[in-house]
Parts: structure tokens; C-alpha cells; sequence
């Protein structure tokens, strides 16, 4: 499948790299925290994975794990940790050890919750070392709660030199939801957390993918503007299309049937085109075009986050939009002048 590049994540992967250095470079001995959360295929591990690749100094350790497909069961994250690892040198009782990783032999009867907690972080203190290392957790929504926990007392952890990395969709999509939110509160609740939410492309940035993938040909406006309604942005929809359609021209992204797994049910774009905007929400409006998220948009514009989160609300009550995808779209139909600084 074709890669899509880290277009229109650059500021991302910039605080990540930052996040990383707090640990690295400073000698830090307590974790630090970066949440990245996302609607599926968004490229929250796509991000990732760019991130810890470029990292320098390269990471001593990187221990990354998620829960298992369909079926998630006690300290998955940790069980992913150590699949396949030699764990002969950790100085951990075997049974509980057998236990933590999943093993078939491990025995019946297990040690008590809270015992069995303090043996997961000593052995993922083990598994670091003296570090630096990096922590990734995929998929924080579908954890077992034992997981979640684990995961809440590592970025709290003292004397741990690590980059806990941590990426989730919304807790609406969690198998518990509500420990979900829980454990979001509380690693976003740590001291200097990083929290990032990845938003889909603007047109933009899908004509600057489309402008990498051909060969540095920058595509018609239509076909771009076509592609991105076709994809919603979406940096999963918008690498399947393009293997889909793999040695064909640009053309063929909006003359090909669109893959059936991809089919986005259709935008709610008919709000009136002479909806009345304000000169600021027509300046809000373009950063949603950009793709840019509410954090950016308030930096561009020199106003406050909050500020622009109303913004985002009138527009939406006004355009009869459900989303932010979707006021972007209509500002497109529409041709309404939108500018960002």
C-alpha cells in the first residue's frame, strides 16, 4: 500500500521530537506524556511511528504494544510488550511473569490485583533500564482495564526515563468507555502532558499528497477538491485510493468507482450559500479549510483557543453543518471567501 506522507503534521511530529528531548537530552527521570487522539485512520500510528524513527539521539528502548483484535484480556498492552522477548534475566517470580505475558503455561491462580499492578510497572522499569527509552501504547480504546491502569501509573511512574506516547480514538469507540475518559484525564492530567488531536487534511494538503505521489505534477484544482470530498481527508481513505488506482493518472481518483470499504455516506451540505458570516468567522472558516485544528487556528490568529471554539460553533449552527469536515466542504461548494494568516 502506498505510504501518504506526513503532510500537514509537521507541527506535530516538531512537539513530539520536543517531547522527546525533554527526556533525552535533559537526563529527565520521570516520564513524559504525549496524548494523540484521532478518528480511525486519521494516521495516529502512522505519526507515531514517522516520530520515533526520526528521533535523535535514537531511543536506548522502545517497547510498543496494543490489545489484541476482538478479544482484549488482562495487561494486553504488556503481553504485546513482551511477545517474543527473552525475559530469562528479569528479576520477576516466573509465575507472575507467565501470567503478565499471556503464556498458555502460566498457572491458575494469579497474585492480587494491586500486587499484580506493582509487578507489571517493576517490569516494564526492567525493560527500560537506564534508558532513554519510548513507551508507545496504540489503541488506548480498546485496552482491558488492567491495561489502563498500567498505563495511568507508568506516567506517574519516578525514576522512569521514558516518552510515554500514548494513541487513542475518542472514548465513544472504547470498549469501556468511561475508564477510557478516565485514563485520558489522567495522563492529559500530568504535569507538562503533550496533547494532540489529528484532524483530517484540508484540500490543500491532499493536493500537496496528490503533487508528492505524481511525480511532482501538482494536480487540477478540481481533481484535488474531488479527491478530498471522495476521501473526507482522511489520510486512510486517501492511501487506499491511491493504491486503488496505482499507475493510472490523477484522473482516474474521480472517474473510478470509489473502493466499497471507503464509501463515505454523503455530506449534509445544503445550508443556504448566503449564510452570514462575520469577518472572523470567515477567517475561522479558512483555517478549517486548512485542516488546521482549533489550537492551530488560535495561534494563526492570534486569539484564544476558546475563542475560536465558539467561532467553530456559530459556523457550524449557521451552515447546518455536523462537523468540521463538513463546514469546510460547504465553504468549498459554495466559494465562500475564506483567509487565514
Amino acid at each position: 500500500m502506498m505510504p501518504v506522507s506526513m503532510v500537514g503534521r509537521a507541527g506535530e511530529l516538531a512537539e513530539l521530537d520536543r517531547a522527546w528531548a525533554a527526556v533525552a537530552d535533559t537526563g529527565r527521570q520521570s516520564p513524559a506524556v504525549t496524548v494523540i487522539t484521532g478518528a480511525a485512520g486519521v494516521g495516529k500510528s502512522l505519526l507515531v511511528a514517522a516520530a520515533v524513527e526520526g528521533f535523535s539521539p535514537r531511543p536506548a528502548v522502545v517497547l510498543c504494544g496494543a490489545a489484541r483484535v476482538h478479544d482484549p484480556a488482562p495487561y494486553d498492552w504488556l503481553a504485546a510488550v513482551l511477545s517474543g522477548r527473552d525475559t530469562g534475566g528479569l528479576d520477576l517470580p516466573a509465575d507472575a511473569l507467565a501470567w503478565l505475558a499471556q503464556q498458555p503455561t502460566a498457572p491458575r491462580e494469579r497474585y492480587a490485583p494491586g500486587t499484580l499492578l506493582r509487578l507489571a510497572v517493576r517490569t516494564v522499569r526492567l525493560l527500560v533500564g537506564a534508558g532513554p527509552a519510548v513507551l508507545v501504547v496504540e489503541d488506548l480504546h480498546a485496552l482491558d482495564p488492567a491495561s489502563l491502569n498500567l498505563v495511568a501509573e507508568l506516567a506517574t511512574a519516578p525514576e522512569l526515563p521514558a516518552l510515554l506516547v500514548v494513541a487513542s480514538r475518542p472514548p465513544s469507540d472504547a470498549v469501556a468507555p468511561e475508564l477510557t475518559v478516565r485514563a485520558l484525564a489522567r495522563l492529559c492530567g500530568v504535569r507538562g502532558a503533550v496533547r494532540q488531536h489529528l484532524g483530517p487534511l484540508g484540500v490543500a494538503e491532499v493536493a500537496e499528497v496528490l503533487t508528492q505521489v505524481y511525480d511532482g505534477s501538482r494536480p487540477a484544482e478540481r481533481v484535488s477538491l474531488a479527491v478530498w470530498q471522495r476521501t473526507g481527508g482522511n489520510p486512510y481513505a486517501l492511501t487506499e485510493l491511491l493504491a486503488a488506482h496505482a499507475g493510472q493518472g490523477p484522473d482516474a481518483l474521480v472517474r473510478r468507482p470509489m473502493p466499497e470499504h471507503l464509501r463515505l455516506p454523503a455530506a449534509r451540505v445544503a445550508a443556504p450559500p448566503d449564510a452570514e458570516l462575520t469577518g472572523r468567522e470567515e477567517e475561522v472558516l479558512g483555517c478549517l479549510v486548512a485542516g488546521m485544528s482549533n489550537k492551530q487556528a488560535a495561534r494563526a490568529l492570534g486569539i484564544s483557543v476558546r475563542t475560536v471554539t465558539v467561532h467553530v460553533s456559530n459556523l457550524l449552527r449557521k451552515t447546518g453543518a455536523a462537523s468540521r469536515t463538513e463546514v469546510a466542504l460547504w465553504a468549498v461548494q459554495h466559494r465562500v471567501p475564506t483567509s487565514s494568516r
